[in-house]
């Protein structure tokens, strides 16, 4: 995720957020099938679930429905202190269907942009894979794998974002961790990422509450004191008119709170702890404007395959990751990934540390990837284990231009590397797309993983 304030990405306008267990929903997740595969043809279906993200629930005392959240503002009596709230506020059951736009049918997965629920409006929404049991996170080492699945972004126009990605998070959530969270993975707490989120409600267990101000462009959302940090594979963040991935390292292991520089907020968004620009490769912007959209090579106006292998220097899931290529798979054809066209910049089509290192020198971008280690660093990271993530929102910091447009908007879009896809410029307004674009969605499908060429 690019964005330099990327705190305000998904807004939920409703009261929500919370760390105990709340009885007055009932919370069960939607099954969704898997395939891990060990050989081309020879996959097995595995039944799993999806959790929603805690930071879109309903948080209210634990007597009573009295809401502990309400537009941006803590309510004080039951959120005094970090701790006390807490203990106070309890995080209750989905209706994901409802109330969140989420559904799923046997192997597919479909979150909608805007939905009008019995006492909110949602907007957008982020759910994890869970294990077979149903208990924590299912965990991935994708390291000597490849990882398969089908994207319909047919109805997923400029602004919005529909992205599949790996963080590192706790597998039970952080429950065992901090023993304050009582919820855990089965209500979907614990996130992070490389943008060390300051939007998060709850962070190892305690109130984000300190600090805490209103957002000047969301009523519902706002920031705290502490963010919440950790390594990310970037595999898809793509609407119809541009998609991306891009490996984002950090300096420390596990989800890990930040405050202050280490965050890297604003001014200091190369001294914190995570690469929030990370290492991407975006068609439109590698040079081929061919390649992905509407009618392209990849036509984005049906359903097709995304196919992202992670190559090591051993071919072993224990060696050091050292390459990840894509490809994609539409009416039966394999497609090639495209190649930089940048003057420049070498041939590639792929992302590798030479890549990276290329691309930032001639787009003139900081190389915080490469000062924090790189692909190997992501790699470690999956040998640790990461969560899979799905989601679709806006952005409130930069309204996807870093993905669909000309990005940054004060300088010249024919300079290398400006130019990210063909959307204007003055496309993607949270306030604006909420509403035009209300009925939009994202649907994924057909999820498989194993060794490399077993999936497709």
């Amino acid at each position: 995720m690019f964005p330099a304030a990327s705190l305000l990405a998904f807004s939920l306008l409703a009261t929500a957020y919370g760390q105990q267990i709340g009885t007055l929903t009932a919370e069960s997740h939607p099954r969704l099938t898997v395939q891990q595969c060990t050989s081309a043809n020879n996959c097995q279906t595995q039944q799993h679930t999806v959790v929603l993200d805690s930071n879109w629930r309903w948080l209210h005392a634990t007597g009573s429905s009295t809401n502990c959240y309400t537009g941006n503002t803590w309510d004080a009596s039951l959120c005094p202190d970090p701790v006390t709230c807490a203990s106070n506020c309890a995080l209750d059951g989905a209706d994901y269907a409802g109330t969140y736009g989420i559904t799923t049918n046997g192997n597919a997965l479909t979150l909608k942009f805007v939905t009008q629920g019995p006492y909110s409006k949602n907007i957008g929404s982020r759910v994890y894979l869970m294990d077979q049991n149903d208990n924590n996170y299912e965990m991935f080492n994708m390291n000597n794998q490849e990882f398969t699945f089908d994207v319909d972004m047919s109805n997923l126009p400029c602004g919005l974002n529909g992205a599949l990605y790996f963080v590192e998070m706790d597998a039970d959530g952080g429950k065992a961790r901090f023993p304050s969270n009582k919820a855990g993975s089965k209500y979907g707490t614990g996130y992070c990422d490389t943008q060390c989120p300051q939007d998060i409600k709850f962070i190892n267990g305690e109130a984000n509450i300190l600090g805490w101000e209103g957002s000047p462009s969301d009523p519902n959302a706002g920031t705290g004191q502490f963010g919440t940090c950790c390594n990310e594979m970037d595999v898809w963040e793509a609407n119809m008119n541009g998609a991306a991935f891009t490996p984002h390292v950090c300096s420390v292991q596990g989800q890990t709170r930040c405050e202050g520089t280490d965050c890297g907020d604003g001014d200091e968004r190369y001294d914190g702890i995570c690469d929030k620009d990370g290492c991407d490769f975006n068609s439109f912007r590698m040079g081929d404007q061919t390649f992905l959209g509407p009618g392209k090579t990849v036509d984005t106006n049906q359903k097709f395959t995304v196919v992202t292998q992670f190559l090591t220097n051993n071919n072993q899931s224990t060696g050091t990751l050292n390459e990840i290529r894509r490809l994609y798979v539409q009416n039966g054809r394999v497609i090639a990934n495209s190649k930089t066209n940048i003057p420049g910049l070498g041939e590639f089509d792929s992302v590798t540390d030479a890549f990276c290192n290329a691309q930032k020198e001639v787009f003139g971008d900081t190389n915080t990837f490469e000062k924090l280690g790189g692909l190997a660093t992501m790699g470690t990271s999956f040998q640790k284990g990461m969560a899979l993530v799905m989601s679709i929102w806006d952005d409130h910091a930069a309204n996807m231009l870093w993905l669909d447009s000309d990005y940054p908007t004060d300088v010249p879009a024919t300079n290398p590397g400006v130019s990210r896809g063909p959307c204007p410029t003055n496309s993607g307004i949270p306030a604006t797309i909420e509403a035009s674009e209300a009925s939009s969605s994202v649907t994924f499908s057909n999820i498989k993983f194993g060794p490399i060429g077993s999936t497709y």
